[in-house]
């Protein structure tokens, strides 16, 4: 978000009009509604994350063990857990 003085774009009457409810503040106006995108779909991390859970999950179904998936990803448990059976569901729905 950038700052941009209302005089250099705003129609001389709109800027009449906005100098009657407040004068020399910032002020935020929001975009147009639209559909967000969600958590990390601009930058690429959602995919990236989807790749590294998937290739944990293949670990997984190639022998490695919990342990050596927790210190090869840095990860708890838990959340090893978490990625292999949200993965595997997946997996299946995308078999069916």
């Amino acid at each position: 978000m950038s700052y941009k003085n209302g005089k250099d774009f705003l129609p001389a009457n709109l800027l009449k009009q906005l100098q009657d409810y407040i004068q020399g503040e910032i002020i935020y106006i929001p975009k147009k509604e639209q559909k967000r995108a969600g958590w990390g779909e601009n930058n690429g991390t959602r995919l990236v994350i989807e790749q590294r859970n998937h290739e944990i999950y293949q670990h997984y179904k190639n022998g490695l063990t919990m342990r050596e998936l927790i210190c090869a990803y840095h990860l708890s448990e838990d959340s090893i857990r978490k990625i292999i059976g949200k993965t595997r569901e997946l997996v299946r729905q995308t078999a069916l």
